[in-house]
């Protein structure tokens, strides 16, 4: 292979980053060298988010980075998606924290909560004293998320919320939750501290994947909510999907991460393990197949999640493209990941190795924020004019 090409960077898309794009990505990398990884293999044996890191989360900027004021660092999205893509290279379950916390709690709260609410709680958030969730999903309601049975009455100065969510990321350990309810004037947004009488939280056990991140499940018997913590612009399911899109967006980047971590592996591993002859694998013909495959898909999943990010910060990104960005880039994350385990051949399966990992957190990335199949027909109505979500 010519010197001139990174094997990582195959079509220099370096050269299509800033000085302080690269200055950022090269923080959040040497971080997660220094501070996440020597954590992540415990964490996940365990099943436990390493809390003690959330702290440097705000100090690093990592928490609302692309959100401006409160507290808020105010990058860009090429810089928020580029942190999202180191912190994914380590761990699928460490950028989900991040992302949780910046796009589906903070991201409301600036945008539709009052000048109080966001004094009160982002710059907290930001600094990574508080811990929020994002409480949409219920059990009976994933990807239908209009059906909601969770409701909330006006009583005099506080509203009454019943029902359950589950498969809430951070939900246990959160301070404060963003939680969806229906009410007689359509679905709203509030704020539930944690605490409170009538809420509980149950964390969920016996997870295969994501299981270095807490997920629970929320419930809620009359449970009484100040009418100061409902967020008055967090009307409709539309203010809802707002949330999810700014989280799409950051997971279109985190995978790339995953996938340069496993095709990373890969490659090393096949330069310098040796069968046959004494030659290295990397010299079969099959094993290189499989390297350019990976190469080629993280190429074209790298120019995509730059181009979107680019129409994002011009203001031009549409939901529908996110879809895209999001089903295209977790997909090859994943073939990334079992070609991977693949060269790798019995060692893959080893916890020495990071792409089992990988592998297990990508198969619940393709599920959450929007399975696969329904950005699928995200993109099949934009094209067609005609929904087919039935």
């Amino acid at each position: 292979m010519s010197s001139s090409i990174s094997p990582a960077d195959y079509l220099d898309i370096d050269s299509q980053l800033s000085e302080e794009e690269k200055l950022i990505r090269a923080s959040a990398r040497r971080f997660v060298a220094e501070q996440i990884q020597p954590l992540i293999r415990e964490a996940y044996a365990k099943g436990e988010f390493p809390n003690s890191l959330i702290p440097a989360f705000g100090e690093m900027g990592f928490l609302g980075a692309n959100l401006e004021g409160y507290g808020c660092a105010g990058m860009s999205n090429v810089d928020y998606g580029l942190i999202m893509q180191e912190l994914e290279r380590c761990d699928s379950g460490i950028r989900s924290f991040a992302s949780v916390q910046g796009a589906l709690v903070m991201f409301p709260i600036h945008k539709f909560g009052t000048e109080e609410q966001k004094r009160r709680w982002l710059p907290e958030l930001a600094e990574g004293k508080l811990v929020g969730a994002f409480g949409l999903t219920e059990p009976e309601f994933g990807s239908n998320p209009s059906g909601m049975l969770t409701r909330a009455e006006a009583d005099g100065d506080s509203w009454i919320l019943n029902g359950e969510k589950t498969w809430i990321t951070n939900g246990g350990v959160a301070d404060i939750h963003i939680i969806w309810a229906r009410t007689p004037q359509g679905i709203q947004g509030f704020l539930v501290e944690r605490g409170i009488e009538g809420f509980s939280t149950s964390d969920l056990h016996g997870k295969m994947s994501m299981r270095a991140s807490v997920t629970s499940s929320l419930a809620f018997q009359d449970c009484r909510v100040p009418a100061s913590h409902v967020l008055p612009e967090a009307k409709g399911l539309k203010a809802a999907l707002q949330c999810l899109s700014q989280a799409r967006y950051g997971i279109g980047w985190g995978v790339i991460g995953a996938a340069l971590d496993c095709f990373e592996t890969a490659r090393q591993y096949s330069i310098t393990r040796r069968q046959f002859d004494h030659e290295p694998i990397a010299s079969h013909q099959l094993v290189q197949a499989k390297l350019a495959d990976m190469i080629t898909e993280i190429s074209k999943a790298q120019l995509m999640a730059l181009h979107c990010g680019r129409l994002k910060d011009q203001g031009r990104l549409k939901p529908e493209q996110i879809s895209m960005l999001k089903r295209n880039n977790v997909a090859i994350a994943l073939d990334c990941a079992r070609a991977s385990r693949d060269l790798l051949g019995a060692n893959g399966i080893m916890e020495e190795y990071p792409v089992m990992r990988h592998m297990a957190n990508l198969e619940s990335v393709k599920t959450y924020e929007g399975t696969d199949h329904i950005h699928t027909l995200v993109i099949g109505e934009a094209v067609t004019g005609i929904p087919a979500y039935r």
